[in-house]
């Protein structure tokens, strides 16, 4: 009876896997998300009534199983959907890929057989240096034999020492080969699992047909971040701006000659909007840390970072040093230096911690590789109250049909000579490219140019001398919301030459963008306090300290230039602290923000001075972080 059972068992296997057909599906389409991206595949299947088993296999081991979607069904329907990974199935090697590692092969091999003869010469030169003894106790050798086993023994040596440094040049040629080749082979080997993925579907059919069926699903490990080349020939022309898409994928799969779709979106954000409750005070009794707000960075990880510089600041803009910069996930970390200055060599984190005593730590993703960060100071060690918060998060989304009904859509025209259409909904912006493109999975990063346009600026130079002397030539964009820009890094060019780089941030609420263009070595600017206000005074329980400084810049450029001049007078916080004798002169003074400015039109050649002053008073047996 056993055995009949057995036999049983064996006929359910053998037929159950007889039902199951093993699906080829080719990539039709990849929408490429900020972080992420859905894949549109496609594949012909023929079914039978009842129940099909169909495997759809060597897909990307990185898929979220959540975000499968199945069309093109007609009246059937679907049993069940699941997603595995095969151990046993790996990923075909391109023909590049195997040629190089077959190379790489035969020079370690080569490389092999080099060790081991510069071995066996290294162990025959012991030999004859352990043998050198050339006769015995009772043996007497005559002159001529001894001048010829010490004749052996000089060429002997010579021979071998000449061919261990012929062969040992020979190496270190194999060296760089064998280096050159591994780097090779790490751009363009896919560095995620070898294992493939499986998307098993069971489908009930009512009757025989044939079936195109259209699977969507998303991936990890892949996105794109944007780049930008910013353009001027003169402070009189427009600026010229290349948005440029950054595409990397180690999906596991190679996306060949499939369509292409960049959207502005990120699946990966957290949707769930915060529930605001009522906020209760109590007294606290130890280390409290209060609430903070959820930052929201509109940059995004750049895989090709390599090194990162920066400064680090305070809330005022003063430098500071020893602020610890880590890459998140390793040991990898360095110090600022006095001037608050840093420099970073990435090893392959993705975000950048910053962290120093008495300030909020701060995190951030490596999206350029020029990162200046400002710290806010942490005052909950100075708190004296507790926050109870009690909430409930239970977020209902309703209404996803009417709001797809509202999304607007740019007309189906020719967007440029590379975007076929560029459509804009409610929340992201989505750019069809015209021409198929093949991306491999791999470390390289495909490079499209998905607009290019002139912007009319307003050019300006901008110092602010307390925290740096140096003269900015800044652009003033006005109606830039129509290009839809992300914060990213940008290569700048002015009058020909590359001037460095700088970030577009354009997520600020102004009406318009700000981007700096370098500094202007033929401006000279100078920050000097005045003498007659160095002073110190005493008045009863009282310290008075008086404060003047003289702003002076130089126009050595051959034409007129429109410079932005910005200082600051401190603000009291504290009502023993005062500050009195305000005297800015010309100068425009916020006594909200204590931020004084001006607007200057200084001609070629010449020079403009501003002052200003003041005065501040506290207690004497008190200080100020004056």
């Amino acid at each position: 009876m056993r055995t009949y059972t057995l036999l049983f068992l064996l006929f359910s296997f053998l037929v159950s896997a007889n039902n199951e057909k093993m699906t080829e599906s080719t990539i039709e389409e990849v929408t490429v998300y900020l972080t992420g991206a859905q894949i549109k595949r496609t594949t012909s299947v023929n079914i039978k009534p009842g129940i099909n088993d169909i495997i759809l296999h060597n897909l990307s081991p990185s898929i979220d199983e959540n975000s499968i979607q199945i069309s093109g069904l007609k009246n059937n329907s679907i049993v069940s959907i699941n997603f595995n990974i095969n151990y046993l199935e790996k990923k075909q090697q391109s023909e590049e890929l195997k040629s190089l590692k077959s190379k790489l092969q035969k020079l370690l091999l080569v490389r092999s057989n080099n060790d081991n003869i510069i071995s066996g010469l290294q162990q025959e030169q012991k030999v004859l240096d352990n043998n050198q003894q050339i006769s015995g106790n009772n043996t007497t050798l005559s002159l001529e034999t001894v001048k010829q086993i010490s004749t052996y023994y000089r060429e002997r040596s010579v021979i071998i020492k000449n061919d261990i440094y012929t062969i040992t040049q020979r190496l270190n040629d194999l060296h760089k080969n064998i280096d050159a080749i591994r780097n090779e082979i790490n751009t363009l080997d896919d560095h995620t699992k070898e294992e493939r993925g499986e998307i098993k579907l069971k489908l009930d059919a009512t009757t025989a047909s044939n079936l195109i069926l259209e699977i969507r699903y998303n991936v990890s490990n892949a996105g794109w971040f944007p780049l930008y080349d910013i353009k001027s020939k003169n402070v009189e022309s427009p600026l010229n701006i290349a948005y440029k898409a950054n595409v990397y994928q180690q999906t596991g799969t190679d996306w060949k000659n499939a369509n292409i779709i960049l959207s502005t979106g990120d699946p990966n954000t957290n949707n769930l909007k915060p529930d605001l409750t009522t906020k209760y005070l109590n007294f606290t009794y130890g280390n409290y840390r209060s609430n903070t707000t959820v930052n929201r960075y509109g940059y995004k990880y750049n895989p090709t970072i390599r090194r990162v510089t920066g400064i680090i600041s305070d809330s005022n803009g003063q430098p500071l040093p020893g602020v610890n910069i880590i890459e998140k996930g390793t040991t990898n970390g360095v110090q600022t230096d006095f001037d608050g200055r840093y420099t970073i060599n990435i090893q392959g984190g993705r975000e950048l911690s910053f962290s120093y005593i008495g300030f909020k730590s701060s995190t951030i993703p490596i999206y350029s590789s020029l990162i200046n960060q400002k710290l806010k100071e942490d005052v909950s060690a100075l708190e004296e109250v507790v926050v109870t918060g009690y909430a409930s998060s239970v977020v209902k989304i309703r209404g996803a049909s009417s709001i797809s009904k509202n999304k607007r859509v740019q007309e189906k025209k020719e967007y440029n000579q590379v975007v076929e259409t560029k459509e804009e909904g409610i929340t992201n912006t989505k750019f069809k490219i015209k021409n198929k493109y093949t991306i491999n999975s791999n470390a390289e990063v495909t490079v499209i140019e998905i607009d290019n346009f002139d912007m009319k600026a307003d050019y300006r130079y901008y110092v602010a001398p307390e925290l740096d002397e140096n003269a900015f030539l800044t652009a003033k964009l006005g109606n830039w919301e129509q290009f839809n820009l992300l914060a990213g890094e940008a290569n700048i060019y002015f009058e020909g030459s590359f001037a460095g780089k700088t970030n577009i941030d354009p997520l600020a609420t102004t009406d318009s963008l700000t981007i700096s263009l370098g500094v202007d070595p033929n401006i000279i600017v100078k920050r000097e306090q005045l003498n007659n206000f160095k002073s110190k005074s005493f008045t009863g329980s009282s310290k008075i300290i008086n404060r003047g400084y003289k702003i002076s810049i130089k126009n050595n450029k051959k034409n007129k230039i429109y410079i932005t001049l910005q200082d600051r007078i401190p603000i009291t916080q504290n009502k023993e602290i005062k500050i009195d004798d305000i005297n800015t002169d010309t100068l425009e003074y916020n006594d909200k923000t204590g931020i004084i400015s001006c607007k200057l039109d200084i001609p070629s050649n010449q020079k403009e001075e501003k002052q200003f002053s003041y005065q501040v008073k506290y207690p004497k047996n008190k200080r100020i972080n004056l």
